[in-house]
């Protein structure tokens, strides 16, 4: 069976980094990406500060970066279940991909310069993919987790 290639991989963080706006706003840039794990980085700014009194990240952003990184996770295990679909029809499988449900547990205050966050699959179907989140800072301090479900038909 074939398999992804890093190129390809390279080519989805590409998309997902530039082509999205708000991911241009969250300041989110690819870190690692492969068949089994997705990491992305951003660097807290003022934009990003959820409580002005102590400067803590925003839940929303926390959310918006676990769901990027649960996202780009379901449309690996897209490419991966057909690594010689044609590139057209895999753009149409993309394109369809979208958020079922997240939930999202805030463990503790987002303080710090740098995030990262990272997913990994849970389970992956024909139709639906699970993935795992978790945000930390530079200390590795865990900030929130997450599941994600995506649909991924």
């Amino acid at each position: 069976m074939a398999t992804i290639t890093q190129q390809a991989l390279s080519k989805l963080a590409g998309i997902f980094a530039r082509e999205v706006p708000f991911n241009r706003v969250l300041g989110l840039e690819f870190r690692d990406l492969d068949p089994e794990k997705c990491v992305l980085s951003f660097k807290m700014k003022d934009e990003l500060v959820g409580n002005f009194v102590t400067g803590v990240l925003h839940g929303g952003v926390i959310s918006a970066a676990l769901d990027m990184a649960g996202g780009t996770m379901a449309a690996v295990s897209v490419m991966h279940s057909n690594p010689l679909t044609h590139i057209t029809e895999l753009g149409r499988k993309l394109a369809r991909l979208s958020t079922i449900d997240i939930r999202v547990d805030y463990l503790q205050p987002g303080r710090g310069e740098e995030y990262f966050a990272t997913a990994t699959m849970l389970r992956t179907g024909s139709r639906v993919a699970v993935v795992r989140m978790e945000l930390r800072n530079e200390t590795d301090t865990l900030i929130a987790v997450a599941t994600g479900t995506y649909m991924v038909a």
